[in-house]
């Protein structure tokens, strides 16, 4: 079992306004439409706390480019790739649009496969990047938006911008297994992209199918290890605000209706209030992942991510 920091860093308070008000005037119009975006107090913290200005800042599955832009108003330069053309779009518009402002950093965002990480980065970001911060994507319990009849002046709930994309070789649409064994190759790529010494900063979330737990955070750990990536901590960043001691919640829509709805069938379902950040180094000797006899990196598919069971000192320069 890896042993991970902890200590009083470990809670980070990413949240102390919501996420919305956090994008409100950095994003262009319709970035709102992406079901699963990242907070962007988790990955400016991420950021301010791994790196220095004028750092690379990597994103291999970067959606609407929240990463690019929080490394951008950081004076970071910032890489970004996306599968989705229609996330890819947002992400360059976005990225130029935050670069234009701040005027300090450069942004470059590729369109295709993050396993193919390596060949889409230019070359000269190779073993170059100083951070990475991802995150793979989530169980469908926490995507999507709403218009209730106030909206749409019609009886009834319609969901919205729930979907990644109807492309089924998405990766938002394969099993929890397939997930795993894709993301790790793409943390293999990642590892290649970083320098010596640099850091990688997963976030993740469990959620529940169908009652039993999915522990996607202890499973990405495992990927992490299977790319030869070390574990160095495992942090919370916190979705809810911070006021006179006390949680300020901000569940979406569907996490209180999943929640009731869960709760009416006698599952312990609770509403999310944090991520779990996982955050791994690439050593400093560079020494390679153990290899399957294809050669290609060891698998995480003997873990069982499925469980009822469920968590570092910040570092960085």
């Amino acid at each position: 079992m890896t042993a991970l920091v902890t200590g009083p860093h470990s809670l980070w308070n990413t949240a102390p306004t919501s996420a919305p008000a956090q994008r409100k005037g950095r994003y262009v119009p319709g970035s709102s439409a992406h079901p699963a975006k990242m907070h962007p107090g988790i990955a400016a913290h991420a950021i301010a706390t791994y790196t220095r200005p004028g750092d690379l800042v990597l994103d291999p599955m970067c959606g609407i480019g929240t990463t690019l832009v929080e490394a951008l108003h950081l004076g970071r330069n910032a890489l970004g790739i996306e599968y989705e053309p229609q996330w890819a779009t947002l992400a360059s518009r976005n990225t130029r649009s935050a670069a234009q402002e701040t005027g300090t950093a450069t942004g470059i965002v590729r369109c295709g496969d993050a396993r193919h990480l390596t060949d889409l980065a230019p070359a000269s970001a190779r073993g170059k990047a100083d951070l990475v911060v991802t995150s793979p994507p989530y169980g469908p319990s926490v995507h999507g938006h709403v218009r209730s009849t106030r909206d749409t002046g019609e009886n009834g709930v319609v969901k919205k911008d729930f979907r990644y994309s109807h492309d089924r070789a998405n990766l938002a649409h394969v099993s929890t297994d397939r997930l795993l064994e894709a993301f790790t190759e793409i943390l293999t790529q990642c590892r290649t992209m970083l320098r010596p010494g640099g850091t990688v900063v997963v976030t993740t979330r469990p959620w529940r199918e169908r009652g039993e737990l999915i522990d996607l955070p202890s499973a990405v750990l495992a990927a992490g290890k299977a790319a030869g990536l070390m574990p160095a901590e495992r942090c919370v960043a916190l979705l809810a605000g911070i006021r006179d001691s006390q949680l300020i919640t901000r569940p979406s829509f569907f996490q209180m209706k999943n929640v009731r709805d869960a709760r009416r069938q006698g599952i312990p379902l609770s509403v999310v209030q944090h991520e779990d950040v996982l955050i791994f180094t690439k050593s400093r000797r560079c020494a390679d992942p153990t290899p399957r006899r294809d050669g290609t990196p060891a698998s995480t598919a003997a873990f069982r991510s499925r469980t009822c069971s469920q968590r570092g000192r910040h570092g960085g320069h």
